[in-house]
């Protein structure tokens, strides 16, 4: 894990692999901030989708006893919605390196659209 500084504060920075190990161990919540199309296309398994237009830090669940991890297709929507909440007043918040992007390129596990059907289905990476 790396640490971003913004203005607000310092903001964890995990990598694909580091959040895919606390995800499969139930440490974390994991919170897409990308747009609904973006999410229904494709996403990481359990993400709870919260779009950076409506985002509202002052909505996101208590991260007692989980981290909660934000990430959007690159990280930088991620990074802007993690500053803005650590400006609300969180004392801390994390979010993906690189972002979906780079979950995929590290071969991690999504839900991706079936072309032939529309349908949703599990990618291994």
């Amino acid at each position: 894990m790396d640490i971003q500084t913004s203005d607000a504060g310092d903001i964890e920075v995990w990598t694909p692999e580091e959040v895919a190990a606390a995800k499969r161990a139930g440490e974390i919540v994991l919170i897409d901030v990308r747009t609904p199309q973006e999410y229904m296309f494709e996403h990481i398994e359990g993400a709870l989708l919260f779009p950076m237009a409506f985002f509202d830090p002052a909505a996101l669940p208590s991260q007692e006893g989980k981290r909660i991890i934000l990430y959007c297709g690159s990280s930088m929507r991620s990074g802007k919605m993690a500053e803005k909440t650590l400006a609300a007043g969180a004392d801390k918040i994390a979010h993906l390196q690189g972002g979906f992007g780079k979950w995929k390129e590290a071969k991690q596990p999504y839900i991706g659209t079936d072309m032939a059907t529309g349908a949703p289905k599990g990618v291994a990476g």
